[in-house]
């Protein structure tokens, strides 16, 4: 077959998202084991940290021990999440190559959230962009719209309110803006219609997909959002997370579901659906006793499946 691309990138954020929303923290060396793991099953963009005060998130206290083990895993995307400024200074001396920052659709959010309404987060953003400019101009930024499909603050968010905010982001300079669905709201009949509308005012630089399973519809929403052409998807393995909102639902979308719903319909992601199961053991070695979700992981492959081997 050759060399090929995948068609599809799966961007994977268990050890930022998945690890912070967990009460305990997973030592440093369990945190690099794991993400090893998750580059040998092929998962080239993984959000790896977010550069926070220690005293907010002390899960993510090793920050810069855990990139600087990421980078030396050659051809990946090293990513962390960044709220505010002095974060994306933290980030990018650590040599981080992506800063996601998230930006709220939701007024009530952002407040609750960042304590800064969202035209002060666009401010926010145009000094990260002016120290990225300065320090590192290769290092790229998204800006995730959250609360994007609705919040569970305010209810409803217009979408004029989410199309908007997108083209301030790119607007203030960052390279692509993507859509979260926070809190699990979204639909796929929504989440058509919204990346369609963003698609429409910022093009090429319309971003990742993030749905949450929280309702039960996180492959949906994400083979909505491919119809629709997103190619970009964010997912955690072992739906690793729980979930904030809803007791008892996990929250991130499963990567392991994601990867196989797309390899089952011929689209390539790149990712080793055996080495990706494998990936759990680390992940359960350094969460002993730790929720892990996912169908495609306790039902097995099917008989016969054969993955299209991809070389990147």
């Amino acid at each position: 077959m050759g060399h090929m691309i995948p068609e599809v990138l799966i961007s994977e954020v268990g050890p930022r998202d998945g690890l912070q929303s967990v009460g305990r923290t997973m030592p440093t060396e369990a945190k690099k084991r794991w993400i090893s793991a998750l580059y040998q099953a092929g998962l080239r963009e993984i959000e790896v940290a977010s550069f926070v005060p220690a005293t907010l998130l002390p899960q993510m206290a090793d920050a810069a021990q855990v990139v600087m083990h990421a980078l030396t895993l050659p051809g990946l995307t090293v990513m962390a999440l960044v709220p505010n400024l002095r974060g994306a200074q933290a980030a990018i001396e650590a040599g981080v190559h992506k800063l996601t920052i998230p930006v709220s659709a939701s007024a009530a959010h952002s407040l609750a959230n960042v304590r800064k309404t969202r035209e002060a987060m666009v401010q926010e953003l145009r000094g990260i962009v002016a120290l990225r400019d300065r320090l590192a101009p290769r290092v790229r930024i998204e800006a995730n719209i959250s609360t994007a499909f609705g919040c569970t603050l305010q209810g409803e968010v217009a979408e004029q309110d989410v199309v908007w905010l997108a083209g301030e982001c790119i607007a203030a300079g960052v390279d692509e803006s993507g859509l979260s669905d926070t809190t699990g709201m979204a639909n796929p009949a929504q989440v058509r219609r919204l990346f369609n509308k963003v698609r429409a005012v910022i093009g090429a630089r319309t971003g990742a997909a993030h749905m949450h399973n929280t309702r039960g519809l996180g492959l949906a929403n994400c083979l909505a959002a491919y119809d629709v052409g997103v190619r970009t998807f964010d997912a955690s393995l072992a739906g690793l997370g729980g979930c904030p909102y809803a007791p008892g639902a996990s929250g991130n979308v499963v990567t392991e579901d994601l990867v196989f719903m797309f390899e089952a319909m011929g689209v390539t992601t790149g990712v080793d659906l055996q080495k990706l199961i494998a990936a759990r053991e680390p992940l359960k070695a350094g969460l002993p006793g730790e929720p892990v979700y996912g169908m495609t992981p306790e039902a097995g492959l099917p008989r016969g499946f054969v993955q299209a081997v991809v070389h990147g």
